[in-house]
């Protein structure tokens, strides 16, 4: 005999597979259209509100909560079954080591994982993080409202209370207007010098450090800084919000612009900051946020997406080669190709949707990409652009060039 879900009739596990710990709690979702889903809660108690978009991953729901780029955002796993490798403090990709969403829905959750490298459940780990969560719903109808409509409101409400939850979610504000990048990044500079995961060694330290890249950090995951120094890049972050003056002081052979959460157009201190690093010369790559950044740097404009970019399975296509890459994606603004300046050239597309994924500059050491370079996900082929981004450096120091 199945739980059923009274406001849409889903039928899930039995409550004694579903819950073998404890009592159901009752939960409720509702979205900012009006649309009410019945399940039970599977983290904190209490109420959360945030933008509700879907990630179509199957694995890595740990590194997809702590991702900074989900600030602010109630996270819908389209993967019906979630958990059933538990978490690790290994795996957390936020440099605070928190959870970075909102909240997250799921279909199903095992809370009894198999994985040697397990340290505890996900329930036990939303619960110990204070995030709320549901599970039990249809999470395939959500995810169609999601993709007719677009991302909205919504808010998660332990309990019964519907008339609450809508209130909440209808009163959710837009990810459109906010500025998130200073809220999760970095507050002092440090030095980040660990390398990829390897199985017997755990994280590794770099081999050799022959370029230095300062990395401004607008919500960096630390398997992103963990590419870099497998490259052989010494590599420094530094603040969203640091100068120019701050960046030149270090001497660095290149500049990376990270990924991170919110809107491009807020973000002016740091589309100023690209704009003087740009002219100077300065090898420049940017990923996610960054990479918008850099383009509205350069003169081009950015909106927002219908449903956003969500996964790790997203195909992105190279204009040049044709090739096309399988990437991590996680972001809901786009640069408008048709704005690009004369001194800017599309370099990847998405299949998807058709949307901008990559830019470079013909008249400076700039490349930009939206995907996400990540040591998981990223047998793909995304490495090239890091190679190039170090091919640009080498031939800058290569010319003996100096930042002007």
């Amino acid at each position: 005999m199945g739980i059923k879900n009274r406001e849409h009739g889903v039928t899930t596990k039995e409550a004694v597979l579903q819950f073998p710990f404890g009592q159901q709690v009752p939960a409720v979702l509702a979205l900012a259209d009006g649309t009410v889903f019945r399940g039970y809660s599977i983290g904190a108690p209490g109420e959360t509100t945030g933008e509700v978009v879907y990630n179509t991953l199957m694995l890595g729901y740990q590194e997809a909560l702590t991702d900074p780029s989900y600030t602010g955002q109630i996270v819908a796993l389209t993967y019906p079954h979630i958990g059933n490798v538990g978490v690790n403090p290994e795996d957390i990709e936020s440099g605070n080591g928190k959870v970075q969403t909102a909240g997250l829905i799921v279909k199903e959750v095992e809370q009894v994982p198999s994985n040697f490298r397990a340290t505890k459940s996900l329930p036990d780990y939303l619960k110990e993080q204070g995030i709320v969560a549901i599970c039990g719903i249809d999470t395939r109808k959500l995810t169609r409202i999601l993709r007719t409509k677009g991302s909205q409101g919504g808010a998660i409400v332990t309990g019964d209370d519907a008339d609450r939850a809508l209130m909440l979610a209808r009163g959710c504000p837009s990810l459109a207007g906010q500025d998130l990048a200073k809220a999760v990044s970095s507050i002092k500079p440090y030095e980040w010098d660990e390398a990829c995961w390897e199985l017997g060694t755990g994280y590794k330290k770099p081999a050799s450090q022959e370029y230095h890249i300062v990395a401004l950090d607008f919500g960096a995951k630390r398997s992103t800084l963990r590419v870099l120094v497998e490259r052989g890049c010494k590599v420094t972050v530094l603040p969203a919000e640091s100068s120019v003056e701050e960046v030149l002081k270090l001497s660095p052979d290149g500049v990376f612009l990270s990924d991170g959460p919110g809107n491009p157009q807020s973000c002016g201190y740091a589309i100023k900051t690209a704009r003087e690093l740009i002219e100077k010369g300065i090898p420049t790559f940017g990923i996610g946020l960054g990479h918008q950044i850099m383009a509205l740097a350069s003169g081009a404009k950015a909106a927002k997406l219908k449903t956003g970019h969500h996964g790790v399975n997203h195909p992105v296509q190279d204009l040049d080669t044709g090739r096309v890459l399988i990437t991590a994606q996680n972001q809901d603004f786009a640069v408008d190709a048709g704005s690009l300046p004369s001194n800017c050239r599309m370099t990847h597309k998405s299949l998807f949707d058709g949307s901008l994924q990559g830019f470079e500059r013909t008249d400076k050491p700039v490349i930009g990409f939206q995907g996400h370079l990540t040591a998981s996900f990223a047998p793909d082929g995304t490495g090239l652009l890091l190679d190039r981004f170090i091919g640009l450096m080498a031939e800058a120091k290569g010319k003996g060039q100096q930042p002007a």
